[in-house]
């Protein structure tokens, strides 16, 4: 892995959103920075209709694989711990149609980030053979439907 994100690497609009509002040049962690960076928007998406929410998320998906591979060929590393808009997009994917609160929320943290950090099969699979900006949220995208199908569980909303 290359060293630490640096504010000159971030070069516009779509470099900033790649690294999470800047939560991506957090030395250490900066995935869990992300995620924590998420939580505003992720909260306000869950007071949302469900349509809306996976209109959000699609349309994150697509703009994170854009943003995401740019910034990508920009550094030169394939998935640089610094590019944290997957987690954003894997973040809200847990949190889809649950009922906000706090308890909810800390729990869709945890999880979301367990199963990021960890990488179950296949998420782990996938994170190796997919490459580019498509690949980058892909790996997220997995980690928050595990998360998701598990609070989905937990909260008896399935």
């Amino acid at each position: 892995m290359s060293t630490s994100l640096k504010r000159k690497d971030l070069r516009s609009i779509h470099d900033w959103l790649a690294a999470g509002f800047g939560s991506g040049l957090a030395p250490k962690a900066p995935g869990t920075f992300g995620t924590l960076a998420a939580l505003p928007l992720v909260c306000l998406m869950m007071l949302l209709d469900p349509i809306w929410q996976v209109s959000l998320i699609l349309l994150g998906f697509i703009y994170g694989c854009y943003c995401c591979e740019r910034l990508t060929k920009q550094l030169k590393v394939h998935d640089h711990g610094g590019i944290v808009w997957d987690e954003f997009i894997g973040f809200a994917i847990t949190c889809f149609a649950l009922p906000l609160s706090w308890f909810t929320v800390l729990i869709a943290f945890i999880l979301f980030r367990l199963f990021d950090v960890i990488k179950p099969w296949p998420i782990k699979w996938f994170d190796r053979k997919v490459h580019g900006g498509f690949g980058i949220m892909l790996d997220d995208v997995l980690a928050g439907v595990m998360a998701a199908v598990l609070m989905h569980f937990i909260f008896g909303t399935i």
